[in-house]
């Protein structure tokens, strides 16, 4: 049995039994895939996956089993290979981020700044997708950290750690009848034709649950994964937009009017999460605490030291009440 077998094996399974896009992401041949594939099925004896015809449609039993101990594998394999980085070349090798939009574009930047001015050696890589896939990335080992306001608590791989909380605000543009209303009030929201984040993204759901629980039904015009694209949109009239107040940025949306919202919607809670088991090295710890001061080594070494995901996740909830709003921002973001 080869480590390389069982990298395959967690790819095909990541990649929903498609040995095509498996090997494309390993670089590697199709023909190779399946040959090893076989090959392991021929020493254990037993069949890893379900077929039908030519086509792998699921994981067996067994293969259900050896999945997990693969999966633990690969990653001792990486630890391994991490510790001795870290003795050789404390200050080099790379980090891989996936992040949603939202947070590569205004929380991040920042971050990195300084991040790069301290470790300039270490290769930074951003991979920007959906809530739901930026977590598989994390959970699979594919990236260092997860960042993201959404999905993330549903992976129980994940190491999740609450790091900023943050609002919303209203845009519109100026001389709109709502940029001289005083207070606003979630029916006159509601009563706008609305732009926001699409279901999903950069904490839509309490924006949905917030106009629910008052028995209102806004009319969403239009969505987007970028709080430019809504701000694009605003600015051509075609509604008013609800995006997180950190997009609003006062030197380049002048012709924006920006509305506080906090008082309408409860806030949301950015985090951060890696794989349960992973051996952060320095410059991993260094990365987590710019990003969020109170998540020092001794916090975090505390919680992914907890085994039961629900241990965790309890950790994580009570560190929460202790977390404040984004550095630098003011409280609405």
């Amino acid at each position: 049995m080869k480590l390389r077998q069982l990298e395959l094996l967690r790819a095909i399974v990541q990649h929903d039994f498609n040995i095509s896009k498996a090997a494309e992401a390993l670089y590697t041949a199709q023909p190779g895939v399946s040959k090893q594939i076989r090959n392991l099925e021929d020493e254990l004896g037993i069949p890893v996956f379900h077929r039908n015809g030519k086509h792998l449609t699921g994981l067996t039993a067994a293969g259900q089993e050896i999945l997990g101990i693969a999966e633990r594998v690969v990653n001792d394999m990486r630890n391994i290979a991490r510790v001795a980085d870290d003795y050789r070349s404390a200050d080099r090798g790379q980090l891989s981020i996936a992040t949603t939009h939202t947070q590569a574009r205004y929380a991040l930047p920042p971050v990195i700044e300084r991040f790069r001015a301290r470790w300039p050696k270490v290769s930074l890589h951003l991979h920007q997708g959906s809530p739901p896939q930026i977590a598989r990335q994390a959970a699979s080992g594919d990236a260092d950290f997860a960042i993201a306001t959404e999905a993330l608590q549903h992976f129980d791989e994940l190491v999740m750690l609450p790091c900023y909380h943050w609002n919303r605000c209203v845009l519109v543009r100026r001389g709109h009848p709502l940029a001289r209303a005083g207070k606003l009030e979630l029916r006159q929201l509601a009563a706008e034709p609305l732009i926001t984040y699409t279901f999903g993204f950069t904490g839509r759901s309490m924006l949905d649950q917030a106009f629910a629980a008052r028995g209102l039904t806004p009319e969403v015009v239009l969505t987007a994964v970028d709080a430019d694209v809504i701000k694009t949109y605003v600015r051509l009239g075609l509604g008013v937009g609800i995006v997180a107040a950190m997009a609003y940025d006062p030197e380049q949306d002048t012709d924006l009017v920006r509305l506080d919202a906090s008082h309408l919607f409860a806030p949301s809670t950015t985090h951060i999460g890696f794989r349960f088991g992973a051996l952060l090295r320095r410059f991993h710890y260094d990365f987590i605490v710019r990003f969020a001061p109170h998540l020092t080594p001794e916090v975090v070494d505390r919680i992914a030291a907890l085994r039961a995901p629900e241990q965790r996740q309890q950790a994580a909830a009570e560190l929460q009440q202790q977390v404040g709003g984004l550095p630098g921002a003011d409280s609405s973001a």
